[in-house]
């Protein structure tokens, strides 16, 4: 679980909203206003500029943080929902200065943007340096992209946004599905080796889950539970 209600540091969430700040027009930024509910705070008028309405977002989200807002991903922090507003607008590959200070923010508070194979951007948890995961994570996203398992890399993709985000219980039945569908994709049925290694590489990368605990055999003892794949 995240230790802290509001995971960002502060200039995390001011590099975010300079960001967006920057790379909104006022169509776009007043509708960011609308998602966090802050319409009655900011004022949608074309004739202010985006840049003024950023600074005045900026100082409502530095004043109250940890305020919960409901988004489409669920409830979660004010500061968590400006982030990622910020993170719908970036690039997978970044020049802008504002980008690439709210990315570097981001790196410092422990987290990543990562894009899917439709270029749609992704925050995430980064994986420990000295444990050389990201490179893992990266060759397990492109195995399942050479393969063609897209389904597999959605429920990959949508355990990693729940794991970033602390949801535990979404975490665990998106990395459940995505082992149980790899496996399946492999004759039918779920090899030994196939869960063995699915099962070791879950526990390795993702360390907070607990896949033993999810109501059925856990994946790392589906060897010895040889199961019948179902859908």
């Amino acid at each position: 679980m995240i230790p802290k209600a509001v995971p960002f540091t502060r200039p995390t969430i001011i590099a975010a909203v300079e960001f967006l700040g920057a790379k909104s027009g006022q169509a776009h930024f007043n509708n960011v206003v609308l998602r966090l509910g802050l319409e009655n705070e900011i004022t949608p008028d074309l004739g202010l500029a985006v840049a003024k309405k950023a600074n005045a977002l900026g100082r409502v989200v530095a004043q109250r943080p940890a305020e919960q807002v409901e988004t489409i991903e669920g409830a979660m922090s004010l500061a968590e929902a400006t982030i990622r507003e910020a993170v719908q607008i970036a690039c997978s590959e970044p020049v802008q200065e504002t980008e690439l200070a709210f990315i570097r923010g981001l790196a410092r508070d422990g987290y990543v943007i990562s894009f899917d194979e439709d270029a749609r951007p992704r925050l995430r948890a980064a994986l420990p340096d000295e444990l050389g995961l990201p490179a893992v994570d990266d060759e397990v996203h492109q195995l399942l992209k050479h393969f063609a398992f897209r389904e597999q890399l959605g429920h990959l993709d949508q355990g990693i946004g729940a794991h970033a985000r602390g949801d535990w219980a979404a975490a665990n039945a998106q990395f459940r599905t995505f082992l149980e569908r790899t496996a399946c994709s492999h004759g039918g049925s779920l090899r030994t080796v196939a869960a063995d290694d699915l099962g070791r590489a879950a526990a390795i990368a993702f360390p907070g889950l607990h896949l033993g605990s999810m109501g059925r055999p856990s994946p790392l003892r589906w060897s010895t539970n040889r199961r019948r794949c179902t859908g």
